[in-house]
C-alpha cells in the first residue's frame, strides 16, 4: 500500500508523522552506535543515524542506504511511508541485528571510523546479522539484492501480527510522556545492592531508563515517550538489575492502566482552556499495583497523573511515576 496525498493529507502532515516517529525514545539514539540525537536517516532501511554513521552509510551507496537529513532534505511520501512502516530503530534492529555473533559488539559513539565502518558494512551490506530466513545470496546486481531484501523485511513486518499493525503511526491517538521519578526499597540482586533500570512496554514499543549503579533507592527523573494507539492495553513496567557478565535479573513488575488519563484527556479536549482541576481517577484495588488512588489532573494546562506503585512478584520495592498526555495537536 502506498500513502500518497490521499493518505498523508497535506505535504506537511508527512513531515509531522516523521517527527512523531523521531521523538520515540528508541529513535533518539543512533541505530548503529547509540549516539544521542540523530539528525539523519536511511530512508530505505528505516533507521535514524548520527552524523558519523551517516558518512559510512553514504559510502555504501544509495542502492544499499539512501541517506537523508531529517530536518534539511525534502522527503517523498513513499520515503516517509517506508520509515513509518518499519517503525523505527528498535524494529529495524530486531531484524538487522537479530544474530550478532559472540565477540562482535556494536560500536560506541566514540568509536573509530574503522570500527564503525566494519560493523555497519557487516550489518547492512554483508547481512551477517540477519535472521537466516531473511538472508539473500549475493548477486551481481547489488541494487536488485537490496530491493529484494527490503521487500522480504517489509513482508516480515506486515505479517508479524495484527497487533503490530495496530501500533503503526497511522493508528496513534496521542503521546504519553512517562516520567520515571524514583524507586524506594528495591530488591537486592547483587551482593549488597542492585544496579536498577526500568523498561516500559506498550504494544510493540519499549522504552528504557538509564542504569543507576549500586542504589536501592534510585532517582531517575527521566522522561520516556510512548505513542498511544487506539484500543491499547496497559503499560507493562519492569525493573531489572543490570549485570555485565550474565543475564539481567528481574526486580519486580507492574501494569499501568492508562485508560483513565486517556479518557479524561479526550473528554476535556484542550486542557489549556481550563484551570487547575481534577478530571479523573484510577482507584486502588486488590488487583492492581497502586499504593493509593491516583488522580488525573489538569496542571498548568497539561493533563497529568502521578502514580505510586508497589512492584509485584518481588520481595520489596516501590516506584513513583508521573504521566503526561500529549495530544497529536500539540
Amino acid at each position: 500500500m502506498s500513502y500518497n496525498q490521499s493518505a498523508l493529507g497535506r505535504p506537511s502532515s508527512g513531515k509531522r508523522r516523521l517527527k512523531d516517529l523521531l521523538v520515540l525514545r528508541e529513535n533518539r539514539v543512533c541505530a548503529d552506535c547509540n549516539a544521542p540525537d540523530p539528525k539523519w536517516a536511511s530512508a530505505n532501511i528505516g533507521v535514524f543515524i548520527c552524523l558519523k554513521c551517516c558518512g559510512v552509510h553514504r559510502s555504501l551507496g544509495t542502492h544499499i542506504s539512501k541517506v537523508l537529513s531529517v530536518t534539511l532534505d525534502e522527503w517523498s511520501d513513499d520515503e516517509i511511508e517506508a520509515m513509518i512502516e518499519v517503525g523505527g530503530n528498535a524494529s529495524a534492529n530486531s531484524i538487522y541485528e537479530a544474530y550478532i555473533p559472540e565477540g562482535v559488539s556494536k560500536p560506541r559513539p566514540d568509536a573509530s571510523h574503522e570500527q564503525r565502518s566494519k560493523f555497519i558494512r557487516s550489518k547492512y551490506e554483508l547481512q551477517e546479522f540477519l535472521k537466516p530466513s531473511l538472508r539473500i545470496a549475493s548477486t551481481s546486481k547489488k541494487n536488485s539484492l537490496q530491493v529484494s531484501l527490503s521487500r522480504k523485511i517489509m513482508d516480515n513486518f506486515r505479517s508479524s501480527s495484527s497487533s503490530q499493525k495496530s501500533d503503526g503511526m497511522v493508528e496513534f491517538i496521542g503521546m504519553l510522556k512517562v516520567k520515571v521519578l524514583k524507586g524506594t526499597n528495591l530488591a537486592i540482586r547483587d551482593m549488597l545492592s542492585s544496579d536498577p533500570y526500568v523498561i516500559l512496554t506498550l504494544g510493540q514499543q519499549k522504552a528504557q531508563t538509564a542504569v543507576v549503579k549500586s542504589n536501592l533507592n534510585p532517582v531517575w527523573n527521566e522522561e520516556l515517550m510512548l505513542s498511544v494507539p487506539q484500543n491499547c492495553g496497559p503499560i507493562k513496567l519492569q525493573v531489572f538489575d543490570y549485570d555485565t557478565f550474565s543475564a539481567d535479573d528481574i526486580m519486580g513488575e507492574a501494569e499501568i492502566d492508562i485508560q483513565p488519563i486517556i479518557t479524561s484527556a479526550m473528554a476535556f479536549g484542550d486542557a489549556g482552556m481550563f484551570g487547575n482541576m481534577q478530571i479523573g481517577k484510577w482507584l486502588k484495588s486488590h488487583d492492581n499495583a497502586l499504593i493509593e488512588d491516583s488522580t488525573v489532573n489538569i496542571v498548568d494546562g497539561k493533563v497529568k497523573q502521578k502514580l505510586s506503585l508497589k512492584l509485584q512478584n518481588v520481595e520489596s520495592g516501590e516506584l513513583e511515576l508521573e504521566l503526561e498526555w500529549i495530544s497529536l495537536e500539540q
